[in-house]
């Protein structure tokens, strides 16, 4: 079941994003660190209500972020669609143990029929150059590549970003 997060959560979705982290480490993508994802990054996402989560018999999966707010390194993306009624997508995870079995996709439906039934114009996010699995991910989805940003504390390679037009 995907659904909201919730403050009493926040332990174990910091252990889930940690458990995924040392995962992308251990096969040679330095996209996660020690500063991102951050307890405060979710704590505004739960607080806005934006943070959801893949709840698989009691224990969280899996989740993501659906925004309404548009990041600063995003401004000078030249984007399919106006700045003005998009959703952003961030922290997509799933645990380790549970990759493989769809549930990614799931999270990722869940987001986009979000995305339609509030009548948002566009689905946009980002994703790791070093992780050409996600790129292939989004690609498959109907995600279009359009250009890069940065974020020198997780890493000096850029991130690619991607926008659905719904």
């Amino acid at each position: 079941m995907i659904r909201r997060a919730k403050i009493s959560e926040i332990n174990d979705i910091m252990n889930l994003t940690k458990a995924c982290a040392a995962h992308m480490i251990a096969n040679g993508i330095y996209q996660w660190n020690e500063h991102y994802p951050s307890r405060e990054a979710f704590m505004t996402d739960i607080k806005r209500a934006e943070l959801y989560v893949l709840d698989l018999d009691g224990e969280i999966i899996g989740a993501i972020v659906i925004s309404t707010k548009m990041d600063e390194e995003y401004v000078p993306i030249q984007w399919l669609t106006p700045n003005e009624n998009n959703s952003y997508i961030h922290r997509l995870c799933v645990h380790p143990q549970h990759q493989g079995k769809g549930y990614a996709q799931d999270l990722m439906r869940f987001a986009e029929d979000y995305s339609r039934k509030h009548n948002f114009s566009s689905v946009r996010l980002d994703t790791f150059s070093q992780n050409k699995r996600n790129q292939r991910f989004y690609e498959t989805r109907g995600y279009r590549r359009l250009a890069d940003i940065y974020f020198p504390k997780q890493s000096e390679h850029p991130f690619h970003c991607y926008e659905l037009v719904l």
